[in-house]
């Protein structure tokens, strides 16, 4: 068994992650240089989830307050989450609402995550358009 496969055997939600698009690249230095800390650290991160004690949903709002919040304005995180928000069902609304609770922090959570929103949107239905115009 090469060092590849041993690594890949002992990081199951890191693996998780990647294979489900939900990895974010800039972790990929820390889980080089200690493969068994970034699982531990991932496992502490998902436990909410993968406990059941959250739904999905809840927890993608989380994340977007965090990674939209005035401290963190992590654009990509927060696009990635809306993203999977919607996918669960949640509505313009409720993201709309996590993103005005967390803008007490700072406008600019604000005004960084409503113009993801809208975009997420606009792709969500240009797919649909494309979609019922190859069905017709």
């Amino acid at each position: 068994m090469s060092n590849n496969e041993t690594r890949a055997s002992a990081t199951p939600i890191c693996d998780q992650l990647r294979s489900s698009g939900d990895w974010n690249p800039a972790w990929d230095a820390f889980a080089e240089l200690d493969p068994a800390w970034a699982e531990k650290f991932m496992a502490m991160g998902m436990h909410a989830v993968l406990s059941g004690v959250l739904e999905p949903k809840v927890f993608e709002f989380l994340a977007i307050a965090v990674d939209a919040s005035c401290t963190h304005m992590y654009a990509p995180g927060t696009r990635r989450h809306i993203r999977k928000a919607l996918q669960l069902g949640a509505t313009k609304e409720e993201i709309a609402a996590v993103l005005q609770a967390v803008s007490v922090l700072g406008i600019h959570s604000s005004s960084l995550g409503a113009p993801i929103l809208l975009e997420e949107l606009e792709a969500i239905e240009s797919t649909k358009t494309a979609g019922a115009r190859a069905a017709a």
